[in-house]
């Protein structure tokens, strides 16, 4: 008799993972700590059922690099899942997953077009490939201070003025929740040549929700990364590399090994396998009722004065094609305090912990795994701040978005002759480091890129402001590398 059960209800990584302790091995293989056994400091504050599952590659259990069992099986009913060509199971970070699809499309001295609101990870695929980047200026919300989408006339702009570009990139959705027209840029693209590659961190639940924005796969595009750890239930640090056509699985493998680990670890392997079959078997009803429970947060938060949580509203076919509604991102400068000090004071005074807040802005991510009784604390909490903490309504220096003045590849500049110089006073100079608050981490100066009054000015009204200064060697920001020349 035909089984109608689901493939998707399989989950071979954590079946055979379970197998392999119900044998009571003797393991003279690593890790050393032998399941727990020797260390019970890391088993008593672990546990021991998830250090019996922290094993090496053994041969029943596949391998990550080259898989041909179950982990190869597991890839496969990813890739149905998501409606991919091949799904690869990621553990060294949705930056690994960047890395790998700029380094797929592009090699030294090719273009690459991409908008400069950016990860880090895709400068830093930039410094490992030798890819030169054409930047698209991304849309501004000049009242929010934060940056949106690429036009689609900008981009087509880009790909006419650089027709060799090898691949567009594009942030899908941004960590606001905008979202590019992702499918004109896709087709765009497609008819010039050019493949397009998608960072799709915060965009799991589109390929299981419904009235979600669209994705990347459902669009066409060739690669995507994404952060199946931020959104879709998986551990920290795992992740799923996307591709359409199945005919590159073998070399987009062989370029995902150049910086994947040959020690892939089975609890993040394991965490990816089943939250592919959770979402796969339940994503449309956890997810609308992950949209339930943000649009009441967003409703309830803009009955407070001075707040606004924005949605929809922010749709202009264009920069905003589409704007994810489970974001509960909220602009705060209407009560005086900028988003890092809303942040603090939740974190402090009320024990509750955002994702992060900017210098006009807070965002607050909500999953599958959030109630109403938990947004509706912090809706309490944001009422007595503005209560207790506010003041008059000012008008915040905000991130605007800094056109870079691109003087070297990030590469070229990265391993250039460089010394320290007076951050404050280092204007005009090249620079050698990149600089970002973090979170998002979408770098105001990158290697390569000419340092700009306005950039330092931005860096050092951050600072000042309790944002978070990554990416140069000096913690204190006195210094900055430069090039010698």
């Amino acid at each position: 008799m035909k089984s109608n059960k689901s493939p998707q209800e399989k989950a071979p990584i954590v079946s055979a993972l379970q197998e392999n302790i119900a044998k009571r091995t003797v393991s003279f293989d690593v890790p050393g700590h032998k399941q727990g056994q020797g260390n019970p400091l890391l088993r008593d504050f672990i546990g021991k059922q998830a250090l019996q599952y922290d094993v090496n590659s053994r041969r029943d259990l596949d391998n990550l690099i080259h898989p041909t069992g179950i982990i190869l099986e597991a890839e496969k009913l990813a890739a149905k899942a998501f409606k991919a060509g091949h799904a690869f199971f990621i553990v060294n970070g949705t930056s690994a997953g960047v890395q790998t699809m700029v380094m797929s499309v592009a090699k030294a001295g090719e273009k690459i077009i991409m908008p400069r609101n950016v990860h880090r990870s895709a400068i830093n695929a930039l410094i490992l490939t030798g890819a030169i980047p054409v930047y698209v200026n991304p849309g501004i919300d000049m009242n929010l201070g934060i940056s949106l989408g690429m036009s689609l006339k900008d981009v087509a702009s880009a790909i006419d003025e650089h027709p060799d570009a090898k691949a567009v990139f594009v942030n899908n959705p941004t960590y606001y929740g905008v979202c590019s027209n992702l499918k004109g840029i896709v087709d765009l693209a497609h008819a010039h040549g050019m493949k397009v590659i998608v960072d799709e961190a915060h965009g799991t639940h589109y390929y299981f929700g419904k009235n979600l924005p669209m994705s990347a796969m459902a669009a066409g595009a060739d690669m995507s990364a994404v952060s199946m750890h931020k959104t879709g239930g998986s551990l920290t640090q795992s992740s799923f590399l996307l591709i359409k056509d199945a005919k590159e699985t073998a070399y987009v493998r062989k370029v995902l090994n150049l910086t994947h680990t040959t020690s892939g670890s089975y609890l993040l392997t394991a965490s990816l396998d089943l939250s592919r079959k959770y979402l796969a078997l339940n994503g449309a009803k956890l997810f609308a009722k992950v949209v339930e429970i943000t649009e009441y947060a967003r409703q309830e938060i803009n009955e407070i004065d001075g707040y606004y949580a924005f949605g929809k509203e922010l749709i202009n076919g264009d920069t905003v094609y589409d704007f994810d509604v489970t974001k509960l991102a909220v602009y705060t400068a209407g009560i005086g305090l900028n988003g890092i000090e809303v942040y603090d004071l939740l974190r402090d005074k009320y024990d509750i912990q955002i994702e992060f807040g900017d210098l006009g802005n807070i965002l607050a991510m909500v999953s599958i795994g959030d109630t109403i009784p938990k947004v509706e604390r912090l809706i309490g909490a944001l009422d007595e701040i503005r209560d207790v903490y506010g003041k008059e309504s000012v008008m915040l220096k905000t991130q605007e978005y800094l056109h870079p003045i691109v003087r070297l590849s990030p590469e070229a500049a990265f391993y250039a002759p460089q010394k320290k110089v007076k951050f404050a006073s280092s204007a005009g100079r090249i620079s050698a480091e990149m600089l970002m608050a973090y979170p998002p981490g979408i770098p105001v100066l990158a290697p390569g890129e000419e340092i700009t009054q306005a950039a330092i000015d931005t860096i050092l009204y951050a600072k000042a402001h309790g944002s978070f200064i990554t990416g140069v060697e000096d913690p204190t920001i006195t210094t900055i590398k430069v090039l010698e020349v």
